[in-house]
């Protein structure tokens, strides 16, 4: 007997649904047939994959060791049939494309149109998820594409960064707040600085660019996301960065005035990055293209 790529995803099934039940309706198959190919790997290796428990099921060591395999496995697999099919290095299927969510409402509504007018052949779905979500969906294989602020972590696949273009920050106060010029953020009480919770590098990027105390204990206010922050802001309740992409949407409120920073300013680099490995590369290289030429006309204002 040999292991089939088959037994692998119901393995990889039963770790990410914890129940035997919910992993076999997520395979389309009946719960005793999935129970009893679990039950040959088992015999295979000798030794369980899985402890039973009242509730469901969780991963024995072995049983994880196995799971983080069978998922590189399954990943190679992939590739290789994606590289089989594809023509011209196009993919056969929707492209997995993921952004963080302080780009996601603010540039999916002028890339997306760019993308269907310059890559009609494509298509996509998205989603939406923190930097460390992102990058573990391209190690994965969940995710093809992800679009983040920040450099990617060494996660264990190489992966590829293209740099897409810069966003700098600029300060939001209430309007009732004098100002001339642009601001130097070494003026700006530190405790007045309202954040994003933990989790959101943008979070992360204002605490350096402020030099701001990283202890959560510290602050009793983390937002989940920019408009909260905004709302907060414009009531008087403090000040906070907001990168130039969101101004569109965020700093309509005629609440909200928003100032330049003083040099050097702060900023981050979105970029596009995918699996090092991918079939599809110069499709992706393509997609990073039409955003960018997407983004001249707001970055020549």
């Amino acid at each position: 007997m040999s292991l089939s790529l088959k037994q692998m995803r119901y393995a990889i099934a039963v770790a990410e649904a914890g129940h035997f039940g919910r992993a076999a309706r997520l395979c389309n198959v009946s719960q005793p047939a999935l129970s009893q190919q679990i039950q040959l790997i088992e015999e295979f290796c000798g030794t369980p994959l899985f402890d039973r428990l009242k509730t469901g099921v969780r991963p024995t060591p072995f049983g994880a060791e196995f799971v983080l395999r069978a998922r590189q496995v399954l990943d190679s697999a992939d590739a290789l049939t994606a590289l089989a099919r594809s023509r011209a290095s196009r993919p056969d299927r929707p492209i997995r494309f993921g952004l963080i969510p302080t780009v996601a409402p603010y540039l999916l509504p002028e890339i997306f149109p760019a993308l269907t007018r310059g890559l009609p052949e494509l298509e996509f779905t998205v989603s939406e998820n923190r930097t460390e979500a992102l990058v573990g969906g391209l190690v994965d294989g969940s995710l093809d594409l992800a679009l983040i602020g920040t450099e990617p972590p060494d996660a264990g696949p190489r992966l590829t960064c293209e740099p897409l273009f810069k966003d700098a920050f600029v300060l939001a106060t209430s309007q009732h707040e004098p100002s001339e010029g642009p601001i130097s953020l070494a003026a700006v009480a530190p405790e007045r600085i309202l954040l994003l919770d933990e989790g959101h590098c943008f979070r992360d990027q204002t605490i350096a660019a402020c030099r701001l105390d990283n202890d959560p204990g510290s602050r009793t206010f983390a937002a989940t996301s920019l408009s909260t922050i905004v709302e907060f802001v414009a009531n008087g309740q403090g000040v906070t960065l907001l990168p130039q992409i969101a101004l569109r949407k965020e700093a309509t409120d005629p609440r909200i005035a928003i100032h330049p920073l003083a040099s050097p300013g702060a900023g981050r680099m979105l970029s596009l990055v995918w699996r090092e490995a991918t079939p599809f590369r110069a499709t992706f290289s393509q997609i990073a293209q039409v955003i960018r030429e997407a983004r001249q006309p707001e970055n020549a204002r």
